[in-house]
């Protein structure tokens, strides 16, 4: 089994080597991933120019190959198709520095890369850890919920969608299915305005996370990490 891993925080990040190291466990990995930050990019791709990757001499995990691609993480996943002998029999895309939970999926470059997958016939997991978070939860339980999702049904138009709560090991409530997205995002986001002497208007967006005292509907996703579940569940791909 040929194993694609990719992100959105660039191949440099923590949360990719360690997501890596599990599926290497499972199968063959190949690592195709952006060169630098690309978060909140959805499924952007570059259709101007050209796109340069640049093989890795070393990766902190073993792995077939490890290509560090100027794009976007969709890029990446359209990349990895041109650059890898066969094409993978499933895409990981993270684990992501921050939740893609509620309406903050629409704008996830990790879920952009999932998505990408799926539009070329490959399913795809996309895995996310609370932001700024210890990968001490994903370290434990990623490999088992990896392997369970491998085994389960795929209709070809769903990325499963995983989420990490930030917790420690001992209050970690467990894994919640969950069948319903919910109607916000992780965050409360707002721009601060502020006029400068030129003349121009400088927009700078600021956010109050949510806690567990915020009303959340019961049954979502967000409503499982804030009572500190893992959250898995399905999103459908738009276009299919």
């Amino acid at each position: 089994m040929n194993i694609l891993v990719t992100n959105d925080d660039s191949i440099h990040a923590p949360g990719i080597a360690l997501l890596a190291q599990a599926a290497a466990a499972l199968g063959d990995v190949w690592v195709v991933a952006p060169a630098h930050q690309c978060s909140a990019m959805s499924q952007r791709l570059t259709i101007r120019g050209h796109l340069q990757a640049n093989r890795l001499d070393a990766f902190p995990a073993p792995v077939k190959v490890a290509y560090a691609v100027d794009g976007t993480p969709a890029d990446c996943v359209k990349a990895a198709l041109a650059l890898l002998p066969d094409p993978p029999d499933y895409i990981f895309s993270g684990i992501n520095n921050g939740y893609n939970a509620g309406f903050d999926i629409a704008y996830s470059g990790t879920l952009g890369a999932a998505f990408e997958a799926v539009m070329n016939g490959i399913p795809a997991i996309a895995f996310s850890n609370a932001f700024q978070a210890p990968l001490t939860i994903p370290r434990l339980h990623l490999r088992a919920i990896a392997e369970a999702l491998l085994q389960s049904h795929w209709d070809g138009k769903s990325v499963w969608n995983v989420n990490f709560p930030d917790r420690e090991p001992g209050s970690l409530r467990g894994i919640l299915e969950n069948r319903t997205i919910a109607p916000m995002g992780m965050y409360y986001s707002d721009y601060l305005r502020k006029e400068i002497p030129s003349g121009s208007i400088l927009l700078e967006t600021v956010g109050k996370p949510l806690d567990p005292q915020t009303h959340v509907p019961e049954g979502t996703d967000v409503k499982a990490l804030l009572d500190g579940y893992i959250s898995v569940g399905k999103v459908r791909c738009a276009v299919l």
